[in-house]
């Protein structure tokens, strides 16, 4: 395939990941966010329980092709993906979202594979972060300093590759990038994949 943007080991791909994994070399990594079904932020993809089934069907298989992959896919959507091995989670005291059963103050990170950073001593499965996403364009973007937090804690080799197949605004990629590894994103939509690249041509950010 022809990537939309490759610099310095970050390639982004626009298109359905669905179609796009088979075509790509394995990572040895994956991070990714995946939607929600909430029916918001896309024009290519209707953001259906229906659609995510789908989407989980078709992305299940390469969970386990890297050896360790890392999914946030938010509190109601946990028992809709495989089984992990564990969980991760990131800890907003002042989180504000509303549920039944009051405000949610924490995202889960499902863990398939291994602790690859195992051998660096053993380290907490939770995180407490109050810093907010930038404002970016996505209707739903992510902090820079958790997903960097994500990534140090499945990928302890620089020069790793990392995939991300549902890039968004490119906060895996970005996070990648600072962190010495590379990476590959995948989405849908083009004007996420534009803002992704605006985002990578900046200079590293040490974390």
């Amino acid at each position: 395939m022809k990537p939309y943007y490759e610099e310095d080991g970050i390639t982004i791909y626009h298109g359905d990941c669905r179609e796009v994994l088979p075509q790509i070399p394995r990572a040895d990594v994956i991070l990714g966010d995946p939607p929600y079904a909430n029916e918001t932020g896309y024009a290519s993809y209707e953001d259906t329980p229906e659609n995510l089934q789908s989407l989980i069907d078709g992305v299940s298989p390469f969970l386990h092709e890297c050896e360790v992959s890392a999914l946030t896919p938010g509190v109601n959507n946990i028992h809709a993906w495989p089984r992990p091995e564990w969980m991760l989670a990131w800890f907003i005291p002042a989180g504000c979202g509303r549920h039944a059963w009051g405000f949610s103050c924490w995202q889960p990170v499902l863990l398939y594979g291994r602790d690859r950073t195992v051998h660096l001593g053993c380290k907490p499965d939770a995180f407490v972060m109050s810093e907010p996403a930038e404002v970016n364009g996505h209707p739903c973007p992510k902090p820079i300093g958790v997903w960097k937090w994500i990534l140090k804690r499945i990928s302890s080799v620089e020069g790793e590759t990392v995939l991300d197949p549902f890039m968004g605004s490119g906060t895996t990629l970005r996070a990648a990038k600072d962190l010495g590894r590379r990476a590959i994103g995948i989405e849908i939509e083009e004007k996420y994949c534009e803002i992704a690249a605006k985002r990578l041509s900046q200079k590293v950010f040490q974390w």
